[in-house]
């Protein structure tokens, strides 16, 4: 059996760290089951992981929650995680 996930770290920015650490309990939880996921299989259909576009190009976008995103950047040894919110907090909309 081969092994198909991506050999590379996972870290979180600074703005990412705060992000969570203000986050309620349930969210942070919440995180931390997504990124077992995304350890497991960054591309899981579970997680709903998609290229955005227009300003945020090159980043990504995973599902924490129905509500809830984490935003990342995928560089050449790491996924690079920058941004926690709701959709509205993120995007606006």
């Amino acid at each position: 059996m081969t092994d198909n996930r991506p050999n590379k770290r996972i870290e979180f920015s600074p703005a990412f760290q705060k992000l969570l650490a203000r986050a309620p309990t349930e969210i942070k939880q919440a995180v931390q089951d997504t990124m077992d996921l995304f350890e497991e299989n960054p591309y899981t259909p579970a997680l709903r992981n998609h290229p955005l576009k227009k300003e945020y190009a090159g980043v990504n976008s995973i599902d924490v929650t129905g509500n809830w995103r984490a935003l990342y950047r995928e560089e050449a040894e790491r996924f690079y995680f920058s941004a926690l919110g709701t959709h509205e907090e993120l995007y606006g909309s």
